[in-house]
């Protein structure tokens, strides 16, 4: 495996063939590190779009919330371009006070400032309350994923390894090419206790454990159909957890969500008031996307938010968070907050950004179905361990990622929360630093720390310790060996 394309310090899970494209490590049962590549806007195909503005403000003195949000809704009544498109609200540099959230609820609407520094354009969040300054998504937040009625289907293979894009059901009449569906993982009870997160011992100070129960820890994998061969079906993007038939298999079903496409917000600074730096009643959050896809975010700063610069919530698919920076957080430190770029969504990409203070800087909730990414980001002075948090998130990539002064995990962690037991599985710390990594192998998954510098610990499949792996960057790599180029 040595001496590939990239150098001699290859790992024995992902190297460099004779071509020069990635070979991946198979367990006997065919699991491998997944294909991370088509996670961003337009999975990483297209650049970004540069839009055209349509509609420009300068900032006033007094309450610019009517005013922001008339001009958006403005844009949002004109008719979309042939790509989607409607356009770019430009607010000149200077203050605009918000005493309510922004909300964008139609697609292909850019709002764009004129910088991100304390000199250019700044949303300032005024109210004495938790809220988005900026949320992103239709008026009728979806709550869960509903099958349109004919098409559920259990899947037929014994084994569906994790890596794998492509399963078989009974009749796949059922469907098209190009269909959006969910292939669901279930939770059964003989899974929770493989794990043993049916007997979470209990906490030390007495506080709840609540125990996994099944059926409340399904996963959702939201794909899209692009080839079907007899009764197998392709999907365009890896399962990132096995589907096992001795732990219930899995369902595949079409589903008809409603989402905004083609929104971008981009050289904005946002800001809040605040009273002292533990006050918990002031802006909690900079850009919140809900029920989004092929979306951006693009060199923004959020100074003096209690919880995120950017949050991607579960039905998030497709977004690009670009060289952001969460900065001076203000609430207590504790429980709940400063999640500086909180990943809920599913094909997302973060890349270059920067957070300081933070608790949980770069993080995954619970029950989040990747394959997601975080790259080149860096942590200053966190309060917290960076990883997925809770509850069995799967296909996460840490891709150059640094945590100065606290850790990178993917563990479990047990009775900590109420349970949260079992945080991440299948996914990969590759090329990290922080000042202790902790990397384990949960019962019916694994784990990959490859390359990491810092104190590592833990039963995962670790490789290359205190080195430099090749090739620098897994992402860029799969995404060079996906596109040709």
């Amino acid at each position: 495996m040595a001496g590939g394309a990239w150098g001699d310090e290859a790992s024995r899970y992902v190297w460099a063939g004779v071509d020069g494209r990635l070979q991946y490590a198979a367990d006997d049962r065919g699991n491998h590190i997944p294909d991370f590549s088509m996670c961003g806007y337009r999975r990483g195909e297209v650049e970004i779009p540069s839009v055209a503005v349509v509609a420009t403000l300068e900032s006033a003195p007094g309450d610019a919330s009517d005013r922001v949000q008339a001009a958006i809704d403005a844009i949002a009544a004109r008719p979309p371009d042939a790509s989607g498109i409607r356009g770019v609200l430009l607010l000149r540099k200077g203050e605009y006070r918000l005493s309510r959230s922004l909300r964008i609820s139609a697609s292909g609407i850019v709002l764009r400032g004129e910088g991100n520094g304390a000199d250019g354009t700044v949303l300032l969040a005024t109210t004495r309350s938790q809220y988005s300054l900026v949320e992103i998504g239709t008026d009728n937040l979806p709550t869960t994923w509903k099958p349109v009625s004919g098409t559920w289907q259990k899947i037929v293979d014994a084994y569906v390894p994790v890596g794998a894009s492509t399963l078989s059901v009974k009749d796949a009449s059922r469907y098209k090419v190009g269909d959006p569906v969910v292939i669901q993982r279930p939770s059964t009870a003989e899974w929770i206790h493989a794990l043993g997160m049916d007997s979470i011992p209990p906490r030390s100070d007495g506080g709840e454990v609540v125990q996994w129960e099944a059926g409340r820890r399904n996963l959702h994998f939201d794909r899209v159909i692009t080839a079907i061969t007899g009764n197998r079906i392709t999907v365009d993007a890896p399962i990132c957890n096995s589907l096992d038939a001795a732990f219930g298999g899995g369902v595949i079903f079409r589903h008809d969500l409603e989402r905004l496409q083609e929104v971008g917000i981009e050289n904005l600074r946002g800001d809040s008031l605040y009273d002292g730096p533990t006050d918990e009643q002031h802006g909690w959050t900079f850009i919140t996307f809900n029920n989004v896809e092929n979306g951006w975010v693009q060199d923004v700063t959020a100074v003096h938010f209690g919880y995120a610069c950017v949050q991607l919530g579960k039905f998030a698919r497709a977004i690009t968070v670009e060289r952001a920076k969460s900065l001076e957080p203000v609430s207590l430190v504790k429980g709940g907050r400063r999640y500086a770029f909180a990943v809920s969504g599913q094909l997302c990409l973060v890349r270059d950004c920067y957070s300081e203070d933070g608790r949980h800087d770069f993080v995954f909730g619970g029950l989040t179905p990747g394959p997601n990414v975080f790259l080149d980001c860096t942590a200053e002075r966190a309060q917290a361990d960076s990883g997925p948090h809770l509850l069995w998130s799967c296909g996460m990539l840490f891709d150059n990622v640094t945590v100065k002064g606290n850790e990178l995990n993917i563990r479990n962690r047990g009775n900590l929360g109420t349970g949260q037991g079992w945080t991440g599985a299948n996914s990969v710390l590759w090329n990290c630093s922080a000042d202790r990594l902790v990397c384990e192998n949960p019962p019916t998954a694994q784990n990959w720390a490859i390359g990491c510098v810092g104190a590592v610990s833990g039963n995962a499949n670790r490789d290359l310790p205190g080195m430099r792996a090749s090739p620098p960057s897994l992402y860029r790599a799969q995404l060079r060996d996906r596109l040709g180029k």
